[in-house]
């Protein structure tokens, strides 16, 4: 990947891989799964096994080449492993059946939880996450001005050979 560069308006920017983000592995509503497939060479000792799912992710940026959240959070998703809290807080505890009836542990954005009816959720969603039951996934940004892309594939591990799950027309 870092051997290209893009030609944006004129201007020749070279392309790094974003270091500290990976692919990973996938269960049934798990999206993280446990197991990483970095972009970069790593140390890492995770083996792909016959029969798993993941999501081969690859990052670019124009930038540095490393993320950090910055800006007001939109998504988000249930903890698959959360414990069970006590919820004393009423909008809290109305939008947490939402949730789940809804979305389970697949992420969600606001504007969802919006067009659902779910006014002035903020506050609840602000409870269920510093309880550790909701997740909230900041934007990612590289520096300022820099331009970030994202390429995926689901493929699942068959005994002899891959099986590419969201290849369509388009790629």
């Amino acid at each position: 990947m870092e051997s290209y560069e893009i030609d944006i308006r004129g201007k020749v920017y070279p392309i790094k891989s974003i270091r500290n983000l990976c692919g990973h592995s996938i269960a049934p509503y798990k999206i993280h799964a446990g197991k990483n497939v970095p972009i970069i060479k790593t140390a890492s000792k995770d083996k792909m096994e016959e029969g798993e799912l993941y999501a081969i992710e690859t990052f670019a940026s124009t930038g540095k080449g490393w993320i950090n959240e910055a800006g007001e959070c939109s998504h988000y998703m249930k903890e698959y492993d959360a414990k069970p809290v006590p919820i004393r807080h009423a909008g809290a505890k109305s939008l947490l059946k939402h949730i789940n009836e809804e979305y389970s542990t697949l992420a969600f954005c606001r504007r969802w939880l919006d067009r659902a009816g779910e006014k002035d959720h903020l506050a609840g969603l602000n409870y269920l996450c510093d309880a550790g039951v909701i997740n909230p996934y900041p934007p990612l940004v590289d520096i300022k001005g820099s331009y970030v892309a994202q390429f995926e594939h689901t493929i699942l591990l068959k005994p002899t050979c891959k099986e590419v799950l969201s290849r369509g027309d388009d790629y």
